[in-house]
């Protein structure tokens, strides 16, 4: 087992990264720093940080195979007690980088009419937060329109265009590179112009 270190203070730690995701959820497209930790093996800093403040024995976690290393899996069973999915369908939280495709965020839950909390939450790891193609985001929390420009895989990119899905169903998106992450909930409208 290849054990590395998770919050060395982990109240404070937790309750500080859980506020600044609140935060990012809350106002879309505004980007914050997480604290606390280096990352496991494939898993960044802000990725690390998100598991540890939200995943637990009740939230299983769909590590992508280019992320599911050693070190990755050994830590997240450890550090937040969260059952590894076998399949996307079972997980309340996917991670994954650039590789992620149509197929698999198909796959990925986003709730049902009676049940929308069962939507996954999709911890997307990208190269870079603010050097992409310019997106414009209106909706709740954003007062007129807020751009940002994340560097997106093409199939996330389409589906976060498209949103097929009506809210109340979907899936939320944190966006995290290094220590930082930037959230696009369900409820956000995203646009290109």
């Amino acid at each position: 087992m290849n054990l590395l270190s998770g919050f060395s203070q982990p109240i404070d730690q937790s309750q500080q990264n859980f506020r600044l995701i609140l935060k990012a959820l809350s106002e879309p497209g505004v980007p914050v720093r997480l604290t606390g930790t280096l990352g496991w093996g494939r898993l960044g800093a802000a990725a690390t940080a998100v598991l540890l403040t939200l995943a637990d024995g009740e939230t299983p976690v769909w590590l992508s195979p280019e992320l599911a290393d050693g070190a990755a899996v050994d830590n997240v069973r450890f550090h937040t007690g969260a059952p590894l999915a076998d399949s996307l369908a079972a997980a309340a939280f996917v991670v994954c980088g650039q590789e992620i495709g149509e197929a698999q965020l198909l796959e990925v839950p986003c709730g049902t009419e009676i049940s929308p909390e069962r939507g996954a939450t999709l911890v997307l790891q990208v190269d870079h937060l603010d050097r992409g193609t310019t997106l414009h985001l209106s909706g709740p929390g954003i007062e007129t329109r807020r751009d940002i420009a994340p560097s997106l895989p093409a199939a996330v990119r389409e589906y976060l265009l498209a949103r097929t899905r009506r809210f109340p169903l979907g899936i939320d998106f944190l966006l995290v590179c290094a220590d930082g992450l930037l959230a696009l909930p369900r409820t956000t409208i995203v646009e290109e112009r």
